[in-house]
């Protein structure tokens, strides 16, 4: 299948974002899933990546997005949004395994609550020693450097200015998904350059503000493959962002009982949830109010506030989670397609709007219809 021509030759620059979340990166996964069958309409070998100029993904969805783009022998997208779906169901009690008391001893001493071998194993294994530029199309993938106190941005746009970027997927990876208190920080070098790298998270873990602003830097170096996107012109913009899910309102945590928290309680999971979390929101109310303000229908997003009880924590890993949380992303998916209202920040339907499955046949049609124009363009 002919690989997806540069954005110049089409009507927009097509964005697909991932957030971070743990194990809730399944529901993503099982979204991906139907919107890669229902690509498989039009050609029945389709992939994710075959339509998208950059896909872009934080922590467990930077996962999901190394994993969309990694390429086989053929140069083909290795792994089907299946195949992600199953890594969840198969690994995720592995990598998130219930403490040993000796683990929970460690963690009381202030070591992360898990040391993270089984998921390097797992990455290093089915990434292998892929390298950034080896991708089958863009990807945008946040990590926060905690020696340098800065992001660190690996993106295949700025692989020929920034060259010590082009690091394998593998350590990418495993640096973005470093949540603390979770994960041990993860340390790596290339091209004589050091990450000391935690969480991506922490800074973006909606990136879907990240992949715009790397789109609209290449107008600025005056990047001819990309379409010329004003800064303010969203309307060359077709984004298709998933959240992992996050729950509102959170009935464990309260101020009255906060107020009596120190380090080690609030360290112990809501600083880094709460952060994680609250974030995602930030970056679709700017999303939201500037595609509303301009008209425009280029933007879906997919996310739920309706995780309850330990549903929202981002490692439990029990088979009774995996299965709720598998169940959840189908009801989303035939629930109707909900908008951020922007004065109470509370997910609301959209009236006469289609169910998110109607929305993803409706996206697969138009990257369809999208990636055959730029094939005639580039025929001429």
């Amino acid at each position: 299948m002919a690989k997806l021509p540069p954005s110049a030759y089409g009507k927009v620059v097509t964005i697909l974002s991932i957030d971070g979340g743990g194990v809730r990166g399944i529901i993503p996964a099982i979204i991906l899933r139907y919107l890669e069958e229902q690509l498989q309409i039009y050609d029945e070998n389709a992939r994710i990546a075959d339509y998208f100029d950059v896909i872009a993904g934080t922590s467990t969805g930077g996962l999901v997005t190394s994993l969309l783009t990694i390429p086989d022998k053929s140069q083909r997208p290795k792994y089907t949004a299946q195949d992600i779906v199953d890594l969840y169901k198969n690994e995720a009690k592995r990598i998130f395994p219930e403490p040993s008391l000796i683990r929970k001893i460690e963690v009381f001493l202030n070591k992360p609550k898990y040391d993270g071998k089984y998921l390097h194993g797992t990455i290093e294994n089915k990434l292998k020693d892929t390298k950034l530029h080896e991708t089958v199309t863009n990807v945008v993938i946040p990590t926060f450097d905690m020696k340098q106190v800065r992001p660190v941005i690996f993106s295949s746009f700025e692989l020929e200015t920034i060259p010590y970027i082009d690091a394998k997927l593998s350590d990418i990876c495993i640096g973005t998904s470093a949540a603390p208190t979770y994960l041990p920080p993860y340390y790596f070098s290339n091209d004589g350059k050091e990450f000391n790298l935690i969480d991506g998270g922490v800074i973006a873990n909606n990136p879907a503000l990240v992949a715009i602003s790397e789109i609209i830097e290449q107008k600025k170096k005056g990047n001819t493959e990309c379409l010329q996107v004003d800064p303010n012109d969203y309307s060359k913009i077709y984004l298709v962002s998933l959240g992992t899910g996050i729950q509102k309102p959170n009935t464990d945590y309260d101020a009255r009982a906060a107020s009596n928290w120190g380090m080690l309680a609030w360290a112990s999971g809501p600083l880094t949830e709460l952060t994680l979390d609250g974030s995602q929101d930030m970056v679709d109310y700017h999303l939201a109010s500037v595609f509303q303000a301009l008209g425009s229908n280029n933007y879906l997003r997919i996310q739920t506030d309706q995780l309850s009880g330990d549903m929202a924590r981002m490692d439990n890993s029990t088979d009774k989670n995996m299965k709720d949380l598998e169940k959840l992303a189908n009801q989303i998916l035939e629930q109707r397609v909900t908008r951020l209202d922007l004065p109470t920040f509370e997910f609301k339907e959209v009236p006469d709007a289609p169910t998110n499955k109607q929305a993803l046949q409706q996206v697969a049609e138009f990257l369809h219809k999208e990636k055959q124009e730029r094939q005639k363009q580039v025929a001429f």
